[in-house]
């Protein structure tokens, strides 16, 4: 899918905010929580979410998503990552 389309159907979705991110190479973040839903594109580089114990990978061209408030920890350690990312608060969902 391409980001023109992703955002499309974030739109469609009623996210409402929608943003591309950057995260360096040896990015962590440890457990946290996010007061929104998330749903993300992967550009560039790889990530790893940790959810419930589960470690999955994330690469170009796959889609993560994340309800609010799970818990989880997230990493681009070994190359960066890139993404375009849709929030929804739950104001708007």
């Amino acid at each position: 899918m391409n980001t023109q389309d992703f955002e499309a159907q974030l739109k469609a979705d009623k996210f409402d905010e929608i943003t591309l991110l950057e995260k360096p190479m040896g990015y962590a973040m440890g457990e946290h929580r996010h007061p929104f839903e998330a749903r993300a594109l992967i550009t560039k580089g790889d990530i790893t979410l940790v959810v419930g114990g589960v470690s999955t990978t994330y690469g170009v061209g796959d889609i993560f998503r994340l309800p609010a408030q799970t818990p989880h920890h997230e990493n681009a350690a070994t190359h960066g990552v890139t993404y375009l990312v849709g929030r929804k608060h739950p104001a708007s969902a």
